[in-house]
């Protein structure tokens, strides 16, 4: 492993103990092919794709997942945590959102030294629906 790549798991391995990231707001767009280098730019590529539905304040869901060197998906993504409401439909729907939203998302356009460090590694964004729609 060269310097770079050492800084570069450095840093994924602290993001990873520190538990989630959560959905916030970015500037990158849904799609963006500008190349991923850190683990906060690889989460804002995943939550531009995500349009919380209306309706959705305070849900929440956590997905664990790995994704490739080349940025395409390991196996399924699964829960590990929620919070829903009382509204199964309404439920059905936010996670349906989630989901749509990962698959909008990739494959990520990884650059070779965030590729070969995240390569395989679980990780675990977190999406929680804002008050007034936002993420």
């Amino acid at each position: 492993m060269n310097h770079s790549s050492a800084i570069v798991a450095a840093g994924l391995a602290l993001a990873l103990v520190a538990g989630v990231t959560e959905a916030r707001s970015q500037e990158r767009a849904c799609g963006s092919p500008d190349p991923v280098d850190t683990i906060d730019e690889m989460f804002d590529a995943i939550f531009a794709c995500w349009q919380p539905p209306p309706g959705s304040a305070g849900l929440t869901l956590t997905l664990s997942f790995s994704i490739r060197k080349n940025g395409t998906l390991i196996g399924k993504p699964r829960a590990t945590f929620s919070h829903m409401g009382d509204d199964a439909a309404l439920n059905r729907v936010f996670v349906t959102s989630v989901l749509e939203a990962l698959d909008k998302a990739l494959p990520l356009p990884l650059s070779d030294s965030m590729g070969g460090a995240i390569a395989g590694r679980p990780l675990f964004p977190r999406f929680t629906a804002a008050p007034g729609g936002a993420s």
